[in-house]
């Protein structure tokens, strides 16, 4: 049953980031975002606190880390996608 919850979870996390960042992700994307976003805030949260609050942690702490790691991915995402105007002199 955890499985299927952090599917929910972190397809709703990945969801709000790339709504945020202006994608539009379908249900795989945003579930994907949404875990792999978590291990990024995992990671994050491990720099600033100094202790892991977003792995495997239900709680609303770990959700905002990993709402944080998500949002940083779809950021990565966006600037890989969108390329940078030429300027010319």
């Amino acid at each position: 049953m955890s499985i299927i919850i952090t599917l929910i979870v972190g397809g709703l996390v990945g969801y709000i980031a790339a709504r945020l960042l202006g994608r539009r992700e379908g249900v795989l994307g945003s579930v994907l975002i949404g875990i792999v976003g978590s291990f990024i805030g995992s990671f994050i949260s491990t720099l600033f606190s100094g202790s892991d609050q977003a792995y495997l942690d239900f709680s609303w702490v770990g959700i905002f880390w990993s709402l944080i790691g998500a949002l940083v991915l779809v950021g990565i995402m966006n600037a890989m996608s969108h390329p940078s105007p030429r300027h010319h002199v």
